[in-house]
């Protein structure tokens, strides 16, 4: 019964381990979805890389070329050649993005002046009540 389930699991699980070339895949991705998302971000202008409006219909399309190699390929999807290759794009074109996909920039005078207001406004007043509540002797024994 062992033995059986043992093959069972082994016939499930094999064809997707051993049917998968690493370098082969990795040359295809390479070949086949790297060439063409770079073709699409040079066109998209380096201007508009951090602008995931712009880039999300490139991006999505270069996910799903992976998968589909990956599938064509007999390969597990996602997989570390997948990652590596994620890391390799990211740290080419979007090394100077910020994580929220826009960039970072100083808050207006309108934003800050509110929020300095208040914080001045609130030490004040408890700094008065402190002198105010110290100044207050009577009734403490």
């Amino acid at each position: 019964m062992a033995l059986l389930l043992l093959l069972l699991l082994a016939a499930h699980v094999g064809p997707s381990e051993c049917g998968c070339d690493g370098r082969l895949y990795q040359k295809t991705i390479n070949d086949l979805c790297f060439d063409r998302f770079q073709e699409e971000m040079v066109s998209l202008g380096s201007g508009t890389w951090c602008s995931w409006p712009e880039t999300m219909e490139i991006y999505v399309g270069l996910t799903n070329c992976t998968c589909q190699v990956a599938l064509g390929m007999d390969c597990f999807w996602p997989n570390r050649l997948v990652d590596d290759f994620f890391m390799k794009i990211h740290s080419t074109y979007f090394h100077r993005c910020a994580q929220t996909g826009r960039l970072l920039h100083e808050p207006s005078i309108g934003i800050l002046a509110p929020f300095i207001g208040v914080s001045m406004l609130i030490a004040l007043l408890m700094t008065a009540v402190v002198v105010w509540r110290s100044k207050r002797t009577e009734g403490m024994l």
